[in-house]
C-alpha cells in the first residue's frame, strides 16, 4: 500500500527565506532529478500534482509543500524510484549539478505565450517589487520576534536542570541505540521543516511523518525553550550509527533548533510539542490506523519551579509580544502572497495548459518506465 507524507524544503524565516531544498534528494541516491522551469502561473506545481496523482496508488509520495502558499507545491518525491521533481525557479533556484546522467530540465516556459505576457509588463515588474517588498517587512517583524523568543530562551536556559535532562537523554540513547555499535560509515542526515510560518497562519504537517513510526516521543516544551542540544544529541547518536536520520528544524531558527526527528529504519520519531503545533497522542494514532507506543516527555518537570514562578509575568509579557509579532508577520505575509497572485492572474491567460497537462502524462509514463 502507497503512503504519503508532507513537509517544507524551504521556510520564512528571520534570516529571509531559508532553503534546505540541497537535502531532498543526493545526487548519489537519485535516479532522476528534474527541475521545474517557469514563471508564476505557468502550471509548476499543478504539473507535479498531475505526476503524482499518476502513481499515488503505486509509490510512496513525498509532497513538499511551498512556505509562500501552502496549497502549492515545491516538489514532490517519488520515493520508491528516488526520483525528485523540484520548482527550480526562484526563490528555491534548483540548478542541475550532473545534467544527463542524473538531472533534467523541463520548461513550462515553452508554453507561454511571450507577447501576451510582455503587454503586461510593467505591471508586473511593480507586483513583485510590492510582493519583496511585503517580504522584507514580514521577515523584519520575524526578527523583531526572534528577540522575544531569545529572551524567552534565556528564562527557560536558567531554570533548566541541564542534569536531569542529560539523565532523560542518556536513558533514551540506551534504550534506542543501546544494541547498535558506532558505525565506520556515518548515516545520512535529512534537514527540512515539518511546520512552516505562511500567510495563513503557522501551519504544520507533523501527523504525516509518523504514519509508519512504531514508538512516538513527544515532547512537551514552552515556545523559546531551546531543547536543541536534546534534540542534537538524539540526531547525532542516530548518525554516528550508520541510521538515515531526518531532522525538522524550527523556523525561528532554522539553522541550530531541531523540533522533531524520524528514524524510519527503526520507526521511531521524535516530535516537540507546543501550542503552535499542539499535537494529542489520539491524533496520531488516528492518522496511522495502528498501535503505537507513545511516550510522554514534559521539559516543564526538568526546570526549577521557584524561578519559573519568579519570572510568571516576563514569560506572559513575552509571550503576548511575540505573539502579536508573528501576527505582524502573517499579516505582511497574506499581503505578499495576495501581490503574488496578482502576477500569476497574468501569466494564467498566455499559458497553453493543454499542452502542459500532456507533457506531464508523457512524463509520468517515461518515469514510470525508468
Amino acid at each position: 500500500m502507497s503512503a504519503e507524507r508532507h513537509y517544507f524544503p524551504g521556510n520564512n524565516t528571520p534570516l529571509g527565506f531559508f532553503s534546505y531544498y540541497r537535502y531532498i534528494l543526493g545526487q548519489r541516491e537519485a535516479n532522476k532529478i528534474i527541475c521545474i522551469k517557469g514563471g508564476p502561473g505557468t502550471g509548476k506545481s499543478t504539473f507535479m500534482k498531475r505526476i503524482a496523482e499518476s502513481f499515488a496508488a503505486i509509490e510512496n509520495i513525498d509532497y513538499l509543500h511551498c512556505s509562500a502558499d501552502e496549497n502549492s507545491l515545491d516538489g514532490i518525491v517519488l520515493k520508491n524510484r528516488k526520483i525528485a521533481l523540484i520548482d527550480g525557479t526562484s526563490p528555491h533556484m534548483t540548478d542541475p549539478i550532473t545534467p544527463g546522467a542524473v538531472d533534467k530540465i523541463v520548461n513550462l516556459g515553452e508554453f507561454w505565450n511571450e507577447e501576451g505576457i510582455a503587454l503586461n509588463k510593467c505591471e508586473i515588474i511593480d507586483l513583485n517589487e510590492e510582493t519583496s517588498r511585503w517580504y522584507r517587512i514580514a521577515y523584519n517583524y520575524l526578527n523583531a520576534a526572534k528577540s522575544v523568543f531569545r529572551s524567552l530562551e534565556e528564562i527557560y536556559n536558567d531554570a533548566a536542570e541541564d542534569s536531569e535532562i542529560y539523565k532523560v537523554v542518556a536513558n533514551i540513547i540506551g534504550e534506542e541505540y543501546g544494541n547498535r555499535d558506532i558505525s565506520l560509515r556515518p548515516g545520512k542526515l535529512k534537514k527540512f521543516f515539518a511546520s512552516a510560518i505562511t500567510g495563513t497562519g503557522v501551519l504544520n504537517y507533523i501527523t504525516s511523518l509518523l504514519g509508519d513510526m512504531n514508538k512516538v516521543y513527544m515532547i512537551n516544551a514552552p515556545v523559546g525553550y531551546a531543547n536543541g542540544s536534546f534534540m542534537q544529541i538524539i540526531a547525532e547518536g542516530a548518525v554516528y550509527r550508520g541510521l538515515e536520520t531526518e531532522t525538522y528544524y524550527c523556523p525561528m531558527c532554522p539553522e541550530e533548533k531541531i523540533e522533531h526527528i524520524v528514524i524510519p529504519e527503526l520507526k521511531t520519531a521524535f516530535v516537540t510539542m507546543n501550542e503552535y503545533h499542539d499535537i494529542e497522542p489520539w491524533e496520531i494514532r488516528n492518522f496511522n490506523d495502528s498501535e503505537q507506543e507513545i511516550i510522554l516527555i514534559d521539559m516543564n518537570d526538568y526546570m526549577s519551579g521557584l524561578k519559573l514562578e519568579k519570572n510568571k509575568e516576563l514569560i506572559e509579557s513575552l509571550n503576548e509580544e511575540y505573539d502579536i509579532l508573528l501576527n505582524k508577520t502573517i499579516k505582511n505575509l497574506a499581503l505578499a502572497k495576495d501581490t503574488h497572485l496578482m502576477v500569476e492572474k497574468m501569466y494564467v491567460p498566455n499559458m497553453n495548459f493543454t499542452q502542459i497537462s500532456n507533457l506531464a502524462d508523457e512524463l509520468a509514463e517515461e518515469l514510470k518506465r525508468a
